[in-house]
């Protein structure tokens, strides 16, 4: 049983909050979407290995764990890129709520791998999110040129990060690593990934020019790429899973809520009901075992 914890649930509330908000930094910092996730990812792993030196934590010794660890960067670092793509075409609420569609991806991806079975309440949720998804596009194709580039792209990133969970578990289970070492092979991995596409398609843009978009970056890899995360992690293994995965959703509503109130993007009742509806099928997609 898990041990009660007052202060977990405000945690990954924050948590989840904080890593939405960096959909803002993506969208008014003008670097390519590779660049900026290369450049995340960068900043995270010069703090991850200051933080392992710092607590003495060791790299794994298993090769196989190690590229492991790698693979999983490298997707997650296509995760961030397609997500990038989303908040361009379609905007922070609709792509932070498309890409968190990835608990099931992680369902078919546990269904045909690993031979885990799905319960009726998953299989309603699937379901429920095609419909959801089907509710916010209909409007959005109708005004919105790049539609579909951001649908694609958002759903896409969903399946890339639902392959970097597969690979993390994968290096566990081939040798037991520590967080910090752990998080700082994906950050080198996701970097790593990003070099050749970021060359070949934000060459005009591949990194920042002012002050300010240094900043921000710096503020988009430490703050969301770590201290967010690190709440998230955190928080996870001292709340029931059905709690953990109805706080989840705080993410995508507050991006939501940030394109509608501070973006002021044009969302209609159709696409309201559309977006409960897919938080509503998250919810009892993560919460079903």
């Amino acid at each position: 049983m898990r041990k009660p914890n007052r202060r977990a649930a405000p945690m990954l509330i924050v948590g989840c909050v904080i890593f939405g908000l960096g959909s803002l930094i993506v969208k008014f910092v003008p670097v390519g979407a590779y660049a900026i996730a290369f450049w995340r990812l960068a900043v995270a792993a010069v703090i991850f290995w200051v933080l392992s030196r710092f607590f003495e934590q060791k790299l794994p010794k298993s090769r196989q764990a190690l590229r492991y660890a790698l693979l999983s960067g490298a997707f997650l670092g296509f995760d961030l890129a397609l997500w990038h793509e989303s908040i361009y075409a379609v905007g922070p609420g609709i792509s932070t709520l498309l890409n968190s569609l990835q608990i099931f991806f992680l369902s078919a991806i546990g269904f045909f791998f690993f031979g885990e079975r799905l319960g009726k309440m998953q299989l309603l949720s699937l379901i429920m999110a095609v419909a959801g998804v089907a509710l916010i596009a209909s409007p959005e194709f109708g005004h919105n040129q790049n539609a579909g580039w951001g649908f694609a792209s958002g759903i896409v990133s969903g399946a890339m990060l639902a392959l970097s969970m597969v690979f993390v578990r994968k290096t566990h289970q081939t040798e037991a690593t520590p967080l910090l070492p752990m998080m700082l092979l994906v950050s080198l991995g996701g970097m790593a990934a990003m070099v050749l596409p970021m060359l070949l398609l934000d060459s005009g843009n591949l990194y920042p020019t002012t002050l300010r978009d240094v900043g921000l970056i710096l503020i988009y890899g430490a703050v969301m790429q770590c201290f967010a995360w690190g709440l998230i992690a955190y928080a996870i293994p001292l709340l029931s899973l059905s709690l953990t995965g109805l706080l989840l959703l705080s993410e995508p509503v507050a991006a939501l809520l940030i394109d509608f109130f501070w973006l002021n993007k044009p969302i209609n009742g159709l696409q309201w009901g559309g977006a409960a509806l897919t938080l509503a099928a998250i919810y009892l997609g993560s919460v079903d075992n």
